[in-house]
C-alpha cells in the first residue's frame, strides 16, 4: 500500500505529492492526530513530503514523523521548495525516516509556489513538473518491482545549517468573522481559538496555513515585510530552477 505522510500547511507540498502519487494521507499538519498510532510495514512504500524551510525540515514535522512506526517500509522523500534552495533539507529527511524505520529509496527535491514570496514558482507545480514527477514515479516503480532497495546519494551536510528564526506573523484584518477556521487548523495551535485575532507569537511557525484556510480571505501579512523579503529573495529566486531526482 501507499501512504502519503505530508506536512503542507499551503497545499504546495501536497501538490507535488499528489503528481508524484496517490495513496492514503497522514496530515502531520493536524495536530489531534496520534501520530504513534500510524504503523507502517516492509511491504508498504511511504511518500514523505515536507517544504523545506529556509533549508531544513520543519521541527513539528520531525517532532511528528519521529512518533511514525515506519516498520521497514520504502520510502520515497519529497522537499518542496519555493525557488530560493533546499540545502539540508533532503538529508535531514532522510535521517529523520531512518530513526523512524523507514528505508529510503529514491527522493525529490520539486518546486512548488513560496509560501510567503508568493511571486517566486507561481503556478508550480505546472503542467512540465508533473510530467516529470510521472515519469518519475514509473522508474521508482521499476526499482521497486526489481526488488532494489537501495538508497540514494543525497545532497546536504550534517551537522544541518543552523536553522533561522521565522518570525512573519500573519495577522486578522477587519473582515475578520472570528469562525475560528485558522485555530483549528493551525498545525502548532497558535491560534487563540475563544479569540482568533491573537496569534501566539513564540509559537507561530509562519507557515501561512491560517491565511491559506481562511474562508474570507481575512488573514494577511505585513505588505511592508513582504516587500522586503521579495526584494532579499529576487538574486536567488528569480531564475526558473528544475526538480532534482535521485534514484
Amino acid at each position: 500500500m501507499v501512504y502519503q505522510l505530508i506536512f503542507s500547511p499551503t497545499g504546495g507540498t501536497q501538490a507535488v505529492a499528489n503528481a508524484l502519487a496517490g495513496g492514503q494521507v497522514v496530515d502531520l499538519c493536524d495536530r489531534s492526530l496520534d501520530f504513534s498510532a500510524v504503523t507502517l510495514t516492509e511491504q508498504d512504500v511511504a511518500v514523505i513530503a515536507v517544504p523545506s524551510y529556509g533549508g531544513r525540515v520543519p521541527e513539528i514535522a520531525v517532532e511528528r514523523l519521529g512518533r511514525v512506526q515506519g516498520g521497514g517500509a520504502r520510502a520515497v522523500l519529497v522537499c518542496v521548495y519555493g525557488n530560493r534552495a533546499y540545502e539540508d533539507t533532503l538529508t535531514e529527511l532522510a535521517d529523520t525516516a531512518q530513526a523512524a524505520g523507514f528505508r529510503t529509496v529514491a527522493a525529490v527535491a520539486a518546486l512548488a509556489e513560496h509560501s510567503i514570496a508568493r511571486k517566486y514558482a507561481a503556478g508550480r507545480p505546472d503542467e512540465a513538473d508533473k510530467t516529470v514527477l510521472r515519469d518519475f514515479w514509473a522508474k521508482i516503480q521499476a526499482k521497486l518491482d526489481a526488488g532494489d532497495t537501495t538508497a540514494p546519494a543525497l545532497p546536504g551536510n550534517r551537522p544541518y545549517k543552523k536553522r533561522g528564526v521565522r518570525s512573519i506573523v500573519p495577522q486578522a484584518g477587519k473582515d475578520c468573522t472570528a469562525c475560528g477556521r485558522c485555530a483549528a487548523v493551525c498545525p502548532v495551535g497558535a491560534i487563540d481559538a475563544a479569540d482568533p485575532k491573537v496569534t501566539d507569537s513564540s509559537k507561530c511557525i509562519s507557515c501561512m496555513r491560517c491565511i491559506a484556510q481562511c474562508p474570507v480571505h481575512a488573514r494577511a501579512l505585513n505588505p511592508v515585510l513582504v516587500g522586503g523579503l521579495e526584494l532579499a529573495l529576487k538574486p536567488l529566486c528569480s531564475a526558473r530552477k528544475e526538480n532534482e531526482l535521485f534514484l
